[in-house]
C-alpha cells in the first residue's frame, strides 16, 4: 500500500503482517520529472476527440495526520447535507480492517486539513464518523463532517469534488493530487485488474496507472481525478514497491484464468462510481439501496 506515514507500524504489530512503516520523503518535483521504469501496458484506442481538459488543482483535497483525502459529494447531493472525506480504509485511526471486515458509522473525531486550490491550508474539519470503511474488495473510507457542504464552500469558497457515477476508461487522463505532500502525479489509466491481492487482501476491478504516476507513501487516499471533467473516478492505494509477488506493499495482478502479474514500480487505485449508489439523502450511507455493492458487515 502507499502507506499511512503514521500509525503503519502500530497497525503492523495489531496485524501481524509485518508491514513496515514507511520513510518519509522531502517532496519532490512534479512527476513529469520523474524518470519511470517502463512496464507491460494495455492498449487502448484513442478516442476522435478529446474533451478539453480541467485545471486540476487541490481545492477541495485535504491531509490527514498520515494520509491524503477528499471532500467529496455525490451528484445528487443537497448543500444542507454533511460533508464527506474519501480516503482509504487502510487510513482509519481504528487501523487495518481485516479481510471481510467493514466498518458502518463508527464515532469518530478525526480532523482533516482543508487545502485551497494552491495547496495552502485554509482551515480544519472535524468528522463526527467513520460512515463506512473496508478494506474487502475495495480499500475506502468515508467519513461523515460536522460541517455542511454550504458551510464549507461559505467560510472557505471551496466546493466538493463530484464523484463520477460512470465506470471509467483506459486511455483517460488523470490527476492523483495528494493533501499530504501538497503533490500532483498526472499520467493515464492505463488499465483495469481483474483482482489485485496484497497481503491478506484482495481488490476487484482496480485500476492501474501508466508509469508516470510514481505515488509514494502519505498519497494514500488521494482523489484520482479524471482531467477532462474534473470528477473524482478513483481514491489513490497501493503500488508494487519492491518486485515481490502478492506481498505487503507489493500487490500482484490476477487475471480471470488465475494468472498472476507483478509490475514493479506500477501504482494502483480503487474506482468510486460504485459506491455513488450507497449514498442516500443527507449523506447516509445505505448499504441496501438500488444499484448499491459495497461489501457489507
Amino acid at each position: 500500500m502507499n502507506k499511512p506515514l503514521v500509525g503503519a507500524f502500530l497497525a503492523a504489530l495489531l496485524l501481524g503482517a509485518g508491514v513496515a512503516p514507511a520513510v518519509a520523503a522531502e517532496p519532490a518535483g512534479s512527476a513529469s520529472e520523474v524518470s519511470a521504469e517502463a512496464a507491460p501496458r494495455t492498449k487502448y484506442t484513442a478516442p476522435d476527440t478529446v474533451p478539453a481538459a480541467k485545471d486540476v488543482t487541490f481545492a477541495g483535497t485535504v491531509a490527514l495526520s498520515n494520509c491524503s483525502g477528499s471532500v467529496v459529494r455525490s451528484p445528487d447531493a443537497a448543500p444542507t447535507d454533511p460533508a464527506l472525506v474519501l480516503s482509504n480504509g487502510h487510513c482509519m485511526e481504528s487501523g487495518f480492517p481485516g479481510p471481510g471486515e467493514v466498518v458502518v458509522d463508527q464515532p469518530s473525531s478525526r480532523t482533516f486539513t482543508l487545502l485551497n486550490a494552491s495547496g495552502s491550508g485554509v482551515g480544519t474539519l472535524k468528522a463526527s464518523k467513520i460512515a463506512y470503511g473496508t478494506m474487502t474488495d475495495t480499500d475506502l473510507s468515508l467519513y461523515e463532517l460536522t460541517s455542511t457542504y454550504q458551510q464549507i464552500e461559505d467560510s472557505y469558497g471551496i466546493q466538493a469534488l463530484e464523484l463520477e457515477t460512470a465506470h471509467p476508461t483506459a486511455g483517460t487522463a488523470i490527476t492523483v493530487a495528494s493533501g499530504y505532500w501538497k503533490r500532483t502525479y498526472s499520467c493515464d489509466i492505463d488499465g483495469f485488474v481483474h483482482q489485485l491481492k496484497e497481503g491478506r487482501w484482495t481488490w476487484k476491478d482496480s485500476v492501474r496507472y501508466t508509469p508516470e504516476c510514481r505515488t509514494i507513501g502519505g498519497t494514500s487516499g488521494s482523489p484520482v481525478i479524471d482531467d477532462a471533467s474534473g470528477k473524482v473516478v478513483a481514491v489513490n492505494n497501493t503500488g508494487n514497491e519492491s518486485g515481490q509477488e502478492c506481498t505487503d506493499n507489493n500487490p500482484c495482478e490476477v487475471d480471470e484464468n488465475g494468472e498472476v502479474t507483478v509490475r514493479e514500480g506500477i501504482n494502483y487505485a480503487q474506482q468510486t462510481y460504485n459506491m455513488v449508489p450507497c449514498i442516500g439523502a443527507g449523506s447516509t450511507i445505505d448499504l441496501t439501496r438500488e444499484g448499491c455493492a459495497l461489501p457489507k458487515p
